[in-house]
């Protein structure tokens, strides 16, 4: 038993290992170069967790697909789709026709992967083409001269307490991940559902509806998202999403959560944000030339997961 206990944690190790290097070259680069550690300020470290909200939810909801061994591609546009539709109705129906656009591909996606059968990696990326065409069709192919609502203005830049808004959103779906997966019979058929969905279907439960289920609250995720990133940009606009799908992605992996499904911890997938966050801070700091920031991106990334790898391997 302990010996599992130490295989599952060993990627969020790994991760707050990653985590701690990060902020000892940046706090070292700038100590050197401005005098100051600015990654060790709280008002800093405030604001990049503001600004990993974005990222951080959307992650929550691509993890719940992935433990069903599933992935979701029209994170992209779902996130803008909610959100140019939530800034072109306006008003106090802005939120819930955005939180709406979410249930409403969540359902489209676990219907087609759960009932037509069709691989989820194909299925959600023709989504995500749909909804891209839609909004191109709904604008014109021009940028929309909607504006965001007050309330998403506030969710995503005013602060309580002298904390981000978007911190608190973040915290709440974080913490509603987590009650799902450890204290619902929900969260218990996921993992079931992920490790073998036959076995799962064959102990009664309707694996079918628990990955409608799944894409449902990553279509949320999404669409709260976009809600966010709409009030912090003060406007929605086409492609706004695109950043934010591979990032999410990795958070999941590096977090530990296993891509075939079946294994994972939410933990991880926080952790695996943060490490993303900071480092894409670091290499701001560091005045990285683009294609320089790619190739440590790209390598902080590929170097974990060949760590985490091997570590599969002894598992199996």
């Amino acid at each position: 038993m302990q010996r599992l206990v130490s295989a599952e944690n060993k990627p969020i190790a790994i991760a707050l290992a990653f985590i701690l290097v990060i902020l000892l070259i940046g706090t070292g680069y700038t100590l050197s170069t401005t005098g100051t550690a600015p990654l060790l300020s709280p008002n800093y470290l405030l604001q990049q967790l503001q600004i990993g909200a974005f990222l951080g939810i959307c992650a929550a909801g691509i993890m719940m697909v992935i433990l069903l061994g599933h992935i979701d591609l029209s994170i992209p546009w779902t996130l803008t789709a909610a959100a140019m539709t939530a800034t072109a109705i306006g008003g106090d129906l802005a939120v819930p026709t955005a939180l709406a656009v979410g249930v409403a591909v969540g359902l489209v996606n676990g219907i087609g992967v759960a009932w037509l059968r069709i691989p989820s990696m194909i299925f959600t990326l023709g989504v995500d083409t749909v909804l891209r065409g839609l909004m191109v069709a709904q604008t014109g192919g021009f940028a929309p001269q909607d504006t965001a609502t007050p309330l998403m203005v506030f969710l995503a830049k005013e602060r309580l307490l002298g904390i981000p808004a978007a911190i608190f959103v973040w915290a709440a779906v974080s913490l509603a991940i987590v009650v799902i997966l450890t204290r619902t019979g929900f969260g218990r058929a996921i993992y079931a559902t992920g490790s073998r969905e036959a076995a799962a279907y064959l102990s009664g439960i309707r694996t079918r509806w628990v990955i409608v289920g799944a894409f449902v609250v990553s279509g949320v995720c999404a669409a709260i998202a976009g809600i966010l990133l709409a009030g912090y940009s003060a406007k929605a606009y086409q492609g706004m999403g695109n950043v934010y799908l591979l990032p999410a992605i990795a958070a999941v992996v590096l977090g530990g959560t296993h891509i075939l499904g079946g294994r994972g911890r939410y933990v991880g997938t926080l952790i695996g944000v943060i490490l993303i966050v900071l480092l894409n801070s670091v290499l701001s700091i560091m005045q990285m030339p683009e294609a320089g920031r790619q190739i440590i991106y790209g390598g902080v990334i590929i170097a974990m997961l060949l760590v985490y790898g091997r570590n599969q391997r002894v598992l199996s």
